[in-house]
């Protein structure tokens, strides 16, 4: 057995010690099959697992997740975890599991070569071990990795044994765990937005009328992503970023969208006046200034800047890691940052929900202003 741990001051690392990540990708290389049983997991240590299995060619990966079906898992990770299974799943590599038995908290880690296992790490670091970042990166781990026989066996022989389909199951196949919805960052320190609590957006919620109104998102298949003849909403709604640039030289933002309410909507009795701005209180705690415009009223949009409603939106998505915002639209030639069908249907909502309220708030010139109700649904059955 050999001590090894991450290399943080004041401790560090001494003696030729190993840090864990260090001594992972040594047995990595060493090996052409990986099983792991961890209590969890980050969006981030998955992406770098899978560039190690890529990068030392590894035949046979397999991931088992302890904690997520009982207490709940992060929607990034998780929708992360879906696509990497998948793609492992695809390519007949391997497949990432979720214990459903009971709370797995163990951290272990085997090692094989043609077929027999050669090494095995066991100790307090979860994968993020793998890729830290700023909730992990001063948190100490301490493991030890053994290549006797039969101590490899052992920890092998739990690890397959969590395996089986009376403790565990494939992600793909896990229905009813509760996802625990991230925190969309886009909006923080924009100007004109406010974060409201959750105890004021129920007051809000308490306070709704019968005056509702459904804006559908309209957005391609991921196969018609490259589609330009104006039938598959490449280039408006929430993907108007994708049309070409308002200035030659420098492309359109990735949050810009052009939300556009169809006549048969607009023309319902209660439809907010064209020009007349009203408060919204969105179902995740923003609070913005928006309007409708344009002939037939049919823009809606926030006041002040265009990017608002891209960033409440797209970056619901983003933090659910269904998406990557793009830093240059004009580059994205295979359009990964459009969004479509699929990103709506796996995040659970394709709809926006606009509903007065019989509350006001006063604007900064003092004018009272309706409030309104926003949020992104799914759609009802």
């Amino acid at each position: 057995m050999k001590l090894i741990c991450t290399d943080i001051l004041p401790i560090g690392l001494e003696n030729n010690q190993q840090s864990i990540i260090d001594c992972f990708r040594e047995q990595a290389e060493k090996s052409d099959r990986i099983e792991i049983a961890v209590g969890y997991i980050s969006r981030a240590s998955l992406i770098e697992l899978d560039t190690i299995v890529s990068e030392f060619g590894i035949c046979h990966i397999c991931l088992n997740i302890g904690m997520y079906y009982i207490e709940g898992m992060p929607e990034s990770s998780y929708h992360t975890a879906l696509e990497l299974n998948a793609k492992w799943k695809e390519s007949g590599i391997g497949e990432i599991r979720l214990v459903r038995a009971f709370k797995y908290h163990g951290k272990t880690y085997c090692f094989y070569k043609n077929g027999a296992v050669i090494s095995a790490i066991i100790g307090s670091a979860n994968l993020g071990v793998l890729k830290p970042e700023a909730s992990n990166r001063r948190q100490f781990e301490v493991a030890a990795i053994t290549e006797v026989p039969d101590e490899c066996s052992a920890v092998a022989d739990l690890v397959d044994r969590l395996k089986s389909d009376v403790c565990s199951a494939n992600i793909e196949d896990i229905t009813g765990m509760t996802l625990i919805r991230e925190v969309n960052t886009s909006l923080n320190n924009i100007e004109n937005v406010t974060q409201i609590p959750r105890t004021e957006v129920d007051l809000y919620a308490e306070s709704q009328t019968e005056i509702s109104f459904v804006l559908p998102l309209k957005v391609p298949a991921y196969a018609e992503r490259m589609i330009d003849d104006g039938k598959h909403f490449t280039k408006s709604n929430l993907n108007v970023c994708y049309a070409a640039p308002r200035n030659a030289r420098k492309a359109r933002d990735w949050y810009e969208t052009q939300l556009t309410v169809s006549k048969n909507i607009t023309q319902m009795p209660g439809y907010p006046d064209k020009n007349q701005p009203f408060f919204v209180a969105t179902d995740d705690g923003y609070w913005f200034k928006v309007h409708t415009t344009s002939d037939g009223n049919k823009q809606f949009s926030a006041v002040g800047n265009e990017l608002i409603m891209g960033r409440w939106i797209k970056g619901r998505l983003a933090a659910a890691g269904l998406v990557t915002p793009v830093n240059n639209t004009g580059a994205d030639t295979e359009r990964t940052g459009m969004i479509t069908q699929e990103m709506l249907e796996a995040y659970g909502c394709d709809r926006l929900v606009l509903t007065k309220t019989t509350r006001k708030a006063a604007d900064e010139d003092g004018n009272e202003l309706d409030v309104w109700l926003f949020s992104f649904e799914a759609a009802q059955e």
